[in-house]
């Protein structure tokens, strides 16, 4: 029980990367390490009682270098995408690196999850871990210098706390997520499509094309494949004659939740696996969430031997909408020079018995 550390391995550099070990009263256990502020396991029992990993990784650290889908990251300065790698403030163009398309994704290349991460805090107590990085000014072309704090505590109720806090010196964008692929039969036990989800989202941003640019418009879930709103298996629609998801080779898709307001945590989403009894229930204060559905995953070798390929794993990404820095309509990810930028998200873990 609390926090332990160990060596998890070396990168290609030679340097050490150190894995934190959040253990709870039950048995069930966390584990986050120093470089990306990743995590890397999360094991909590199923209906059975059997701890269960249902988060996809891997066990070499230097696969973390490449991390081409993004396990388990922490993502920072900003979510997801922002168009054609610009946007104004104050009628002052920034221009960002672009590392999809022309667009600026996860906020370009070798961001956050590429970085080392210095450990400010360990508390016993919260068994919590909480790292720290200074962004300089102008990384991936954001401005200011961005002071970052990422708190991982894992709660006897089997539930995962993040806590971002950070400033910037400059006026700027903060839009932090992280980008766990879940799979609540265990990773590496093949695919999600049936497992349930239910999103509290009664619209959601379309894209455009293939992109994944949204329109800038709200539309309504309801009569449509993207409608999560009782709870349906993932697999359902998946493969509807719907233009959304043919853009996106299936769910890849910003929601806009329900009963928003600043400060405000509320279960976004649910997820629940027949086959294990797990359930997770999904909490935050951001006014959005992307469902990504594992699409493009494509024989990766990860933990245990396992190789995932698509859809086995789904991602719920809280944030503000995707290129939310260029649309007025849309929540607004802009900080101010020494304003306080904070968000939480929590993945809360229980069992639902057999009927």
């Amino acid at each position: 029980m609390g926090v332990s550390e160990r060596k998890f391995g070396e990168l290609s550099t030679g340097e050490e990367v150190r894995i934190f070990h959040l253990e709870n009263e039950s048995g069930a256990y966390a584990e986050v390490m120093d470089y990306g502020a990743i995590l890397v396991k999360l094991c909590v029992p199923d209906r059975y009682g059997k701890l269960t990993d249902v988060v996809l990784g891997y066990d070499d650290v230097m696969q973390y270098e490449t991390n081409g889908c993004f396990f388990g990251a922490t993502i920072g300065r900003s979510g997801n995408r922002i168009a054609g790698a610009k946007f104004s403030i104050y009628g002052e163009e920034v221009v960002l690196a672009q590392n999809e398309n022309d667009n600026n994704l996860h906020s370009g290349p070798n961001g956050f999850e590429k970085k080392f991460w210095t450990v400010k805090d360990i508390n016993q107590e919260k068994n919590s871990v909480t790292f720290f990085r200074i962004s300089p000014d102008g990384e991936n072309g954001y401005p200011g210098e961005f002071q970052i704090h990422v708190k991982y505590e894992f709660t006897r109720e089997n539930e995962l706390q993040i806590y971002y806090r950070g400033v910037s010196d400059k006026t700027s964008v903060a839009n932090m997520t992280n980008h766990s692929y879940f799979n609540l039969d265990g990773e590496g036990s093949g695919s999600v499509l049936d497992q349930y989800l239910t999103i509290h989202a009664k619209t959601y941003t379309p894209v455009q094309d293939s992109h994944s640019i949204p329109t800038g418009e709200y539309a309504p879930v309801e009569e449509t494949p993207m409608d999560f709103t009782h709870p349906k298996k993932i697999g359902a629609d998946i493969e509807a004659d719907f233009d959304q998801l043919k853009y996106t080779g299936g769910y890849d898709h910003n929601y806009v939740t329900d009963n928003y307001a600043k400060g405000n945590c509320r279960v976004i989403a649910n997820a629940y696996s027949e086959k294990t009894g797990i359930t997770m229930d999904t909490v935050s204060d951001c006014p959005c969430v992307q469902f990504y559905a594992g699409n493009f995953i494509d024989g990766e070798k990860g933990k245990n031997g396992h190789v995932y390929n698509k859809r086995d794993g789904f991602c719920l990404e809280t944030q503000v909408e995707p290129n939310a820095v260029n649309v007025e309509e849309f929540h607004s990810p802009i900080i101010e020079a020494g304003e306080q930028y904070t968000s939480f998200t929590s993945y809360c873990f229980g069992v639902k018995k057999q009927d």
